[in-house]
């Protein structure tokens, strides 16, 4: 077996066998191959063929149809068998037709050679085949591929329904975990604010559980009014804080009712909603229901603490929590120097509508009371202008279009009065509608 490498420089674009008996075919096979940068293996019978495509990685080879011992289709044929990727050429003569049929048919010939070849057709033969074992060899790598990411893909999607079953139960799980966390933490919020009011309470002189009655009444009248769940829980906690200005306090100040205070004193004391807003402020799930203690003090007309607001520059929280404080504090006498039962506290309350307290709010207040509204048990009746007579006094309290308030609930109307309604009505081009008292003042007996 003869066998020769070709040595350049360049890295050698293939490697090429071939096979044959005559030692000067082979020779110029060799050199011209060379000359194309390919490396160059010879071998000078079948046996010797095998031996080094045994050994060696080859691309292609070229065999001669006519050896001893072994013919070129006998040696193709087994070539074809045991290194089936090695493409195969014929070199044969012009008297070997059948032989060539055969071995084409046998062997798998990829083309064949006859003697003697041009050099230009023998090169474009050789690129031939080599693009072809390039294209053949990415054909086999992307079939591979395909079939490997084929079968991930098979396997992924018989998988898939279970993974992401085993997903869903992790994610429910966690957010379950997180939401029972969550209601935790509320639960021990709420939980901390009820022993925080007890505290004031117990430092303020409160009776107990005073906080957690202005508080439930606060979020009922809240809810009857028809506010979220949210801006009635803001009112609940609120109501549970809304003494906790008053833990400051000196004990001389402590447990005396707000009616005797005086000068000093009761400058004091009416610092209290604003101190509640303070200590409450830094704490962000609280503010809103600071605020709300800032003005729980102030009165409807005006003449409240700490700010004097009025009307509706009063925020409404503050303005339910200031009925449910004042009812349960006219029954403890803290308002007053006696104790009121719940019966005259709610009188009261209401007889306060448009003066102390909103209006709305006393109608929300007093249906929970009593289950009626407060125009059932104030009769009333609908009036213009210029029915209006002095004495008459308002039943409810009277807004402009833009729901300004321009005159409170339990009014009495003077002469001077009179005549700025009828100017008001003039320079605004509409009529207004007035409620006042049933039987007050002669009131003309038309009812609403």
């Amino acid at each position: 077996m003869n066998t020769s490498a070709a040595m350049t420089l360049d890295e050698p674009v293939g490697t090429i066998l071939c096979v044959d008996d005559e030692p000067n075919i082979l020779a110029s096979l060799r050199r011209l191959f060379r000359r194309e940068n390919y490396r160059v293996l010879c071998a000078g019978s079948a046996a010797a063929g095998w031996a080094v495509l045994e050994e060696e990685r080859v691309d292609i080879v070229i065999s001669d149809m006519q050896m001893p011992e072994v013919n070129g289709t006998e040696f193709l044929e087994t070539v074809r068998q045991r290194w089936p990727d090695t493409l195969r050429l014929l070199l044969t003569g012009h008297a070997d037709h059948e032989a060539t049929v055969g071995a084409i048919n046998r062997g798998e010939v990829y083309r064949y050679i006859t003697k003697p070849w041009n050099e230009d057709a023998i090169l474009l033969i050789i690129r031939d085949a080599f693009e072809r074992q390039a294209l053949q060899r990415e054909k086999v790598r992307l079939e591979a591929l395909t079939k490997e990411q084929n079968d991930q893909l098979r396997e992924l999607n018989a998988t898939l329904e279970q993974r992401v079953r085993e997903r869903t139960a992790e994610l429910t799980s966690a957010q379950k975990s997180l939401q029972a966390s969550h209601e935790r933490l509320k639960t021990n919020f709420l939980t901390l604010i009820k022993v925080l009011s007890s505290l004031t309470e117990m430092r303020s002189g409160a009776v107990a559980g005073h906080g957690r009655r202005v508080a439930d009444l606060a979020r009922r009248i809240a809810l009857r009014m028809g506010l979220t769940a949210r801006e009635a829980q803001d009112v609940f906690v609120a109501g549970l804080l809304h003494e906790i200005g008053k833990t400051g306090f000196p004990d001389t100040l402590i447990g005396i009712p707000e009616s005797l205070l005086k000068g000093d004193n009761l400058g004091l004391y009416r610092k209290y909603p604003h101190l509640g807003e303070e200590l409450l402020m830094p704490l962000e799930e609280l503010r809103e229901a600071a605020r709300i203690i800032r003005a729980h003090r102030e009165r409807f007309d005006g003449a409240g603490f700490p700010e004097g607001a009025a009307g509706f520059d009063i925020p409404l929280g503050a303005r339910i929590l200031a009925v449910a404080h004042d009812f349960e504090s006219l029954q403890q006498g803290v308002l007053a120097q006696r104790r009121m039962d719940a019966a005259q506290a709610t009188e009261l309350v209401a007889e306060s509508r448009g003066k102390r307290y909103d209006p709305s709010v006393v109608e929300a207040f007093y249906d929970i009371r009593t289950g009626r509204t407060i125009a059932e048990v104030i009769p009333e009746i609908a009036v213009g202008v210029a029915q209006l007579k002095p004495g008459m006094v308002l039943s409810r309290d009277l807004l402009s279009a833009e729901g300004a308030l321009l005159l409170s609930a339990d009014h009495v109307l003077s002469e001077r009065m009179l005549k700025q309604l009828a100017e008001f009505e003039r320079r605004a081009g509409s009529e207004l509608q007035l409620f006042v008292k049933s039987g007050a003042a002669d009131a003309p007996h038309t009812h609403s």
